[in-house]
């Protein structure tokens, strides 16, 4: 359950930094990251927005 949960958090989070930075980040498989161990990720990513987004999955925020 808790690795589920970090998965989508994970998983959206870096979907909306993509979305909002095409240019700058691309995310590939992440609609199969839910059956999947793998996710393509190329480009810069916003660590601090990635780390606030886990620790509220874990602490059991939105």
């Amino acid at each position: 359950m808790l690795e589920e949960k970090l998965r989508e958090a994970i998983v959206g989070e870096l979907e909306r930094q993509a979305a909002d930075r095409p240019q700058a980040l691309k995310v590939q498989g992440a609609r199969d990251a839910n059956r999947s161990e793998e996710l393509t990720v190329n480009g810069r990513i916003d660590l601090a927005a990635l780390v606030m987004v886990i620790a509220g999955s874990v602490a059991g925020g939105p």
